[in-house]
């Protein structure tokens, strides 16, 4: 009896680039990067977040949540806007943790601070795009200021944090029974 050859699942994968193709790979890592702060395709972006949600919901912590709205987007907004500080400014000054990260109140003081500060949060994150995609700006050397950090690691811990939070954020619609979209 001739024995059979086992079955391997392992794909190759054609088409894969190994070497290092320069000033194009600079390119296509930056749109990355600033793509990764504002897109929408992998789950809901912030703008589909905080569109639809009724003023008086803001400040509620639904049961299951330790958190508000209001707390959640100003919890981003603040932390958003120490990591695009720590990233360009040469005398910045670390916040104390957690107190100077959070909201000192469960809902916003009135429906211009709100939004305020989801201008303010745009704002930034358009800021943080805008030095991503300076072709000057070097991701990989270390912020002379920082312990090691550069400009691409502050760029993906601030998608990161954004996410985990914008996640918080829709769950905080669903428990408040307003989140309908898909």
């Amino acid at each position: 009896m001739r024995k059979r050859k086992k079955a391997t699942r392992t794909r190759k994968r054609k088409g894969t680039v190994h070497a290092n193709s320069g000033a194009g790979n600079d390119k296509a890592l930056r749109e990355h990067l600033a793509k990764i702060l504002t897109w929408g395709e992998a789950h809901a972006d912030w703008k589909q977040a905080l569109e639809g949600l009724d003023p008086s919901q803001r400040g509620i912590r639904p049961a299951g949540s330790p958190y508000s709205a209001w707390e959640l987007i100003e919890h981003a907004r603040i932390s958003q806007e120490d990591i695009l500080d720590f990233s360009t400014n040469p005398h910045y000054v670390q916040r104390n943790w957690p107190a100077e990260y959070w909201p000192k109140t469960v809902a916003p003081p009135d429906d211009a601070a709100w939004e305020k500060r989801v201008k303010e949060f745009a704002k930034d994150t358009q800021a943080m795009v805008k030095l991503i995609e300076d072709p000057r700006t070097d991701l990989f050397a270390k912020i002379p200021h920082g312990t090691g950090q550069t400009i691409l690691r502050q760029a993906l811990l601030l998608a990161d944090h954004n996410a985990y939070h914008l996640g918080q954020f829709v769950l905080v619609r669903r428990l408040l029974g307003t989140w309908d979209k898909s």
